[in-house]
């Protein structure tokens, strides 16, 4: 805004300008416009948050923006406190409304020239202005001649302009060089104008009207948390305060699918930033798929799927951690860029304080599948496995993996298929990093027992106990209902998490794995009746994967307690995620 000019229009006291209608009355001038257009798009980003906003002409083609009117005594605490809060530029300063001519806001032209606990009745109808004249049609030695007189931050905005039409991706200089003239050239063939690379008047006045009423929408404004310590920019037209859930600020979207903003705040230092960091890619918000980067004292996590763009970043900040997040909707993403473009740039801590562990907790919904109100990241099915060989390589049933697009051990190690049998539904999974398990698999070569005990290994509420249970059963038959001689009978009460465990025997030895049970026969089976892939056809198919079975090293029956310690030190919680 160039406060030089303005200050000398009101200076000056033009005749025939209305003025108030008591000498005490005043306005906090804020904002001035070149074009009609742009002070229509910033009085509407101002009258988001203030029901006093007023637009006026003024001389030279001029449109000033003021909030009131107030008494001198409100004016000056009024430009004390909204200074102090950032709310309106630092320059903004007291008039008395003298430059001030037809009024163009709020639209329909009704002005109020009293205080706003003046009587009723005290406000004058002024007629809205006529429309605003097109510029007359030029060649390009006058569209050149026009642009000449454009300041040095006019002519970057214009390309901060092109650059969010898509067209321009140099340098915000002010300078047209052969990039921005054939960005210009490029904008005005898309717009159906004779590509010159010289825009004229009325193409300018197009090209910034679109953006400035883009640049409006998000209602970009400087906010200070203090509860947080923080300060950054946010795009306050579409989020709103929501309320703190240690370790966050919510501020949620004012439509249903529309942004969310976090503020991220929590004392503490390294140990405190790695645990941030896995926590945030345990959120729903956050998708998986993107580049995420964590060093000594900050991280950056981002994140796309079909339904949102996430971006997350946080630092150490002396004893504290402070952060954001913006998760946006897909298919917004000039919206999205410039709202965290404005964010990354303003982003400060403001002070010392961070939020308390404990802060939200009596607001909060209370969930297990809830963290700080938002929901974390829960996979389609888990199943059970368990280890087969020292690197980690880890068995389980193909049922457990079938049309997966991630596959997890145990929620944090990724893993792929690495061979399968579909007669058998053995399949063999290889982390995609080295694990070094503390147990592995003994498989017994010799035959099982009939009707002797056994136990079996796995995750039977999918992984909601955080560790294997043990089921105890028997072994019912040493084949299949149909003489399968590669399954062996089993009865115990199975639940469906279970399928892909380890059943052992008494002496803790691998003599099976547990299937899921068929539910496309038609038969309804007793509840205690299940199956089991036999340990000879595991081995075979170890062998073939290239994995050597370990042969177990006792004989006799182990206690009770030791079995169940062996048993969950070799099951994997093998989870499937799309």
């Amino acid at each position: 805004m160039v406060r030089f000019l303005l200050a000398a229009l009101l200076f000056l006291g033009l005749s025939g300008a209305p003025r108030a209608q008591t000498q005490d009355l005043v306005w906090l001038q804020i904002e001035a416009q070149q074009s009609l257009a742009g002070a229509e798009a910033r009085a509407r980003f101002y009258a988001r948050s203030f029901d006093n906003v007023a637009g006026f002409r003024l001389a030279g083609r001029w449109y000033g923006i003021a909030l009131g009117p107030y008494t001198r005594t409100e004016a000056l605490q009024e430009l004390a406190r909204l200074r102090s809060q950032r709310a309106i530029p630092g320059d903004s300063y007291l008039s008395d409304g003298a430059a001030f001519r037809q009024q163009f806001w709020p639209v329909g032209g009704v002005r109020q020239t009293t205080a706003p606990e003046a009587p009723a009745g005290a406000a004058v109808e002024v007629a809205a202005p006529p429309a605003e004249p097109q510029p007359a049609e030029e060649s390009i030695a006058q569209s050149r001649a026009s642009e000449r007189s454009l300041t040095r931050e006019e002519r970057r905005d214009l390309q901060r302009a092109l650059q969010w039409e898509g067209f321009y991706s140099g340098i915000i200089d002010g300078l047209f060089g052969p990039g921005t003239r054939g960005s210009m050239a490029q904008w005005q063939t898309a717009n159906g104008f004779q590509p010159s690379g010289v825009l004229s008047t009325a193409q300018r006045l197009s090209l910034m009207t679109a953006y400035q009423d883009f640049y409006a929408s998000l209602g970009l404004g400087l906010v200070i948390d203090a509860e947080a310590g923080i300060e950054i920019t946010l795009p306050r037209a579409m989020v709103r305060f929501d309320g703190y859930a240690a370790p966050f600020a919510r501020y949620a979207s004012e439509t249903d699918g529309g942004p969310l903003a976090l503020l991220i705040s929590q004392g503490g230092g390294q140990t405190e930033l790695t645990g941030l960091y896995d926590i945030l890619q345990s959120l729903e918000i956050m998708p998986l798929d993107g580049p995420r980067e964590i060093g000594a004292r900050a991280f950056t996590i981002e994140g796309r799927n079909d339904e949102r763009v996430s971006f997350a970043f946080a630092e150490i900040s002396g004893s504290a951690i402070k952060g954001f997040a913006l998760v946006w909707p897909t298919g917004d993403d000039r919206r999205r860029d410039l709202a965290l473009q404005e964010m990354r740039s303003s982003f400060a801590s403001a002070s010392a304080a961070f939020l308390p562990d404990d802060a939200g907790q009596d607001v909060t919904e209370q969930r297990i599948d809830l963290l700080a109100g938002l929901e974390i990241r829960t996979p389609d099915r888990s199943r059970s496995g368990f280890f087969v060989g020292g690197d980690g390589a880890v068995l389980t049933t193909r049922a457990a993996v079938r049309g997966c697009g991630r596959i997890t051990l145990d929620r944090d190690v990724d893993a792929r298929v690495a061979a399968e049998d579909s007669g058998s539904g053995l399949v063999l999974l290889r982390p995609t990093t080295p694990q070094v398990p503390i147990e592995v698999a003994r498989l017994s070569a010799a035959q099982p027992r009939l009707q002797s005990d056994i136990a079996v290994a796995g995750y039977s509420f999918e992984g909601l106990l955080g560790a294997p249970s043990v089921t105890f059963g028997r072994l019912a038959d040493l084949e299949g209902l149909q003489g399968q001689s590669d399954l062996k009978r089993l009865s115990l009460p199975a639940e469906d998490g279970d399928a892909g465990g380890p059943v052992l025997d008494e002496a803790g030895a691998v003599v099976g794995m547990l299937l899921p049970r068929d539910s496309n026969t038609g038969r309804n089976l007793p509840p205690d009746v299940a199956f089991a892939v036999d340990a000879g056809t595991i081995a075979a198919f170890l062998a073939e994967s290239g994995i050597d079975p370990v042969q177990p090293n006792a004989t006799g029956p182990i206690a009770p307690e030791d079995l169940r310690i062996r048993a969950a030190d070799m099951t994997v919680l093998v989870s499937c995620w799309n």
